[in-house]
């Protein structure tokens, strides 16, 4: 078997609306095969007619010349193919263990052996290079990092022939994502045939031989990775030639506007003190469990601090249980899971712009009314360039990218004086990327204190002023300027000299 799949002429509508139109890509066993375009070019849409999740209007799928009639996720699975989606599908009640073999908990008998159950885990798990992590801890303890590989062993616990990554670096650090690389390689070598979806052109240009370029539902363009460059591919993908993906920012860097003395909180916050100012973009970086996420947390009040201190402007927090405590004391957080904690999915753009408790509208109560939400909320679709049709479209309509733009709507209509990012270019397109590194630099220029938490090493090195690097639970150190590479910014994560 050469795992040489087609689909040709994919259409499908959703209601009045074509997502795709005909459509065709053609991917080879052995090699890895970029699916390319920005947020809403269609290639979830594709990759779930592939999973069996939709039924194509039109077209044909093609697995070594054999036409394949996947109508359900168990048919495709069942003629070897398998999807990472962005969304997991994971059983949170359930152990490590229990979600990455629960297709086959049980098969066959009504004994399930659980110690054997924890030992093929385990040697999954080591494999991939992960062994770290605990196989009987519920799903639910996990980080979004953590939840990632469980998907990823979960998927390659079956015998795939075709195998879909959608954004499977999007949550990973530099540790994580140079083991998956690996696991690619080897996918390689077996003669899977692998498709690889991502925004990072660093990551195209490391691992894939070839790439399908979509947009707006149409196909583009089918190019061998040795023929292009990044400039003529993102020219493929937005129609536009790409500019300074860093916009440049004269940096005007004020008074200390947020101070933390030895805070601690549950395990992974250990005695972490900082500093950052008005104006400034200052990024974490860090491996996966480092505490980021968990220090970010505790300073915005979503987790409780056992002991430390938190200053804004000079002046002590001292209540700081809730995250509403952090929003009055002039502090936003975007979480770094934005459809569970940073957007209300179901409800329009306008609610979510509007919800936070210091919005300024909300205080007027004596002129509060949906007209003016409405033009608030119009006035930040445009500073954001929000693709939406109104501002009371649902916000589970939009693509990733104009979700997470929605998600920061509240801040900039909050008016907080420091703003907490975790995260805030995953899943996201180039075109929406640089768009959000403009309202970064925007908010740092109106004296603003940002932090950046990301995982994504250009992101870290291209847009802050300084940078403080996290180790189980503490500062490694500090980079600025020249000394902000990735080489440093390993060796500190890791604690190697």
């Amino acid at each position: 078997m050469s795992n040489h799949l087609i689909m040709r002429n994919i259409s499908k509508h959703f209601g009045g609306v074509q997502a795709l139109r005909n459509v065709s890509l053609e991917a080879h066993g052995g090699q890895v095969h970029a699916l390319m375009g920005e947020n809403g070019a269609g290639k979830s849409t594709l990759m779930k007619i592939l999973a069996g999740a939709h039924t194509p209007d039109e077209g044909e799928i093609l697995l070594d010349g054999r036409h394949l009639p996947i109508d359900s996720p168990h048919a495709a699975q069942a003629h070897g193919i398998s999807v990472i989606h962005q969304e997991f599908s994971l059983a949170k009640h359930l152990s490590v263990a229990e979600n990455i073999f629960l297709h086959d908990l049980g098969a066959g008998t009504s004994i399930i052996r659980w110690s054997k159950l924890k030992a093929r885990a385990r040697e999954q798990l080591d494999a991939l290079g992960f062994g770290e992590l605990d196989v009987s801890r519920p799903v639910s303890t996990l980080s979004v990092a953590e939840q990632q590989i469980v998907e990823i062993c979960k998927a390659l616990s079956r015998t795939s022939r075709v195998l879909v990554f959608d954004e499977p670096t999007a949550v990973l650090t530099a540790r994580e994502t140079t083991r998956l690389f690996a696991l690619l390689e080897r996918l390689k070598r077996d003669g899977v045939c692998v498709i690889y979806i991502s925004h990072r052109l660093e990551e195209i240009f490391r691992l894939c031989d070839s790439a399908t370029v979509l947009k707006d539902g149409a196909f583009v363009s089918t190019v061998r990775i040795a023929d292009i460059d990044e400039s003529r591919l993102v020219q493929l993908m937005v129609g536009r030639e790409l500019q300074d993906l860093f916009p440049k920012r004269d940096a005007c860097i004020g008074d200390t506007r947020l101070e933390i003395r030895d805070l601690c909180a549950g395990e992974r916050v250990r005695g972490v003190s900082f500093h950052v100012r008005a104006g400034e973009v200052l990024g974490f970086s860090g491996l996966v469990g480092a505490g980021r996420t968990e220090t970010m947390r505790a300073i915005f009040g979503a987790d409780r601090r056992s002991s430390g201190e938190i200053r804004v402007d000079g002046r002590p927090v001292a209540k700081l249980k809730r995250p509403r405590h952090g929003i009055e004391s002039g502090i936003g957080m975007l979480p770094e899971d934005r459809k569970q904690q940073g957007v209300l999915l179901n409800m329009p753009i306008r609610a979510n712009a509007m919800m936070t408790p210091r919005n300024t509208l909300a205080h007027l109560r004596c002129i509060l009314d949906h007209r003016a939400e409405r033009v608030r909320t119009r006035e930040l679709i445009k500073q954001l360039r929000v693709k939406a049709r109104d501002t009371e479209v649902d916000v589970s309509t939009l693509s990733g990218g104009n979700q997470q733009k929605v998600a920061l709507m509240k801040w900039l209509s909050n008016g907080c004086r420091v703003l907490i990012l975790d995260e805030p270019t995953r899943g996201v397109d180039i075109g929406a990327k640089i768009e959000i590194y403009h309202v970064i630099n925007d908010l740092a220029r109106a004296g603003v204190a940002v932090i950046v938490v990301s995982s994504d090493m250009p992101e870290i090195i291209g847009l802050c002023d300084r940078v403080l690097v996290m180790r189980a639970g503490r500062i490694a150190g500090e980079l600025s300027g020249p000394a902000i590479n990735e080489k440093s910014l390993i060796s500190l994560a890791m604690g190697v000299k």
